[in-house]
C-alpha cells in the first residue's frame, strides 16, 4: 500500500535545528477508497540510546537534565533517562557508544542492540536505535556531564536496576526509551534467570 501514498505537498513552516514542514498527503483506506490528509511533521534526524548495566552489582547508570518541553507539558523540566543523543551520520552503535562516553565518563562494553523505536510516530520521524550494554563501577574515563558548546549540563548517578524499575510506576521515569530499555534488561534477566 506504500506505493498508492502520493505526497500532494510539502509547505516549509521551519528548517532551524530541525525540518519542521506541513504535509499534504493522499493515503489508501482500508475500505478500498483514499483520503487526502494534512500532517505537520518534525524531522530533527534518528538518535541511538543505551543503558549502561553492570550485571555484578546490578545496578545502572542514568542521567538527568534540562528538557523543555516536558516542562510546557507541566511535567518536571528534570529528566532521568538513558544516555542517548542523535547519530550524526555514524552508525548507531558508534553513536550510542559516543553518546554514553560524554554523558556519563562510563565506556560502554559488548553493546548489544535491542530494538528499534519511534518516539512519535504521529508527528516525528525520529527513530531511535536501542542498546543494552555493560559498565565497570567505579571506573568511568571522566567525570562526564555531556558537551558545554551543546549547552549540556547532565548529572550522572549510578542507582540499583530494581530501584530504577520502580521508578517507572511511582512517575518518576516517564522518559520512553528509558522505560523500554529498563524493561527490555528486566526481560532478558527474566529469560536468563538472574
Amino acid at each position: 500500500m506504500s506505493d498508492k501514498i502520493i505526497i500532494e505537498s510539502v509547505t516549509k513552516l521551519a528548517h532551524n535545528w530541525g525540518r519542521f514542514d506541513d504535509y499534504q498527503v493522499n493515503h489508501p483506506r482500508r475500505d478500498g477508497g483514499s483520503q487526502t490528509v494534512r500532517r505537520e511533521v518534525y524531522d530533527h534526524g534518528s538518535a541511538a540510546a543505551v543503558l549502561l548495566h553492570a550485571p555484578e552489582a546490578d545496578t545502572i547508570i542514568l542521567t538527568r537534565q534540562f528538557r523543555l518541553p516536558p516542562h510546557l507539558n507541566g511535567d518536571t523540566a528534570w529528566m532521568i533517562e538513558v544516555p542517548a543523543g542523535m547519530l550524526d551520520g555514524e552508525s548507531a552503535a558508534v553513536a550510542a557508544h559516543r553518546e554514553a562516553v560524554e554523558e556519563t565518563g562510563y565506556e560502554p562494553a559488548d553493546l548489544q542492540f535491542m530494538f528499534n523505536a519511534y518516539m512519535s510516530p504521529g508527528s516525528l520521524t525520529e527513530k531511535c536505535a536501542c542498546f543494552l550494554a555493560r559498565y565497570t563501577p567505579g571506573a568511568p574515563l571522566h567525570a562526564g556531564g555531556g558537551l558545554e558548546h551543546e549547552g549540556e549540563d547532565i548529572e550522572v548517578f549510578e542507582i540499583g536496576f530494581a530501584e530504577a524499575l520502580a521508578m517507572i510506576g511511582t512517575g518518576e521515569i516517564i522518559d520512553a526509551k528509558t522505560i523500554m530499555l529498563l524493561q527490555a534488561l528486566a526481560l532478558q534477566q527474566m529469560r536468563d534467570g538472574s
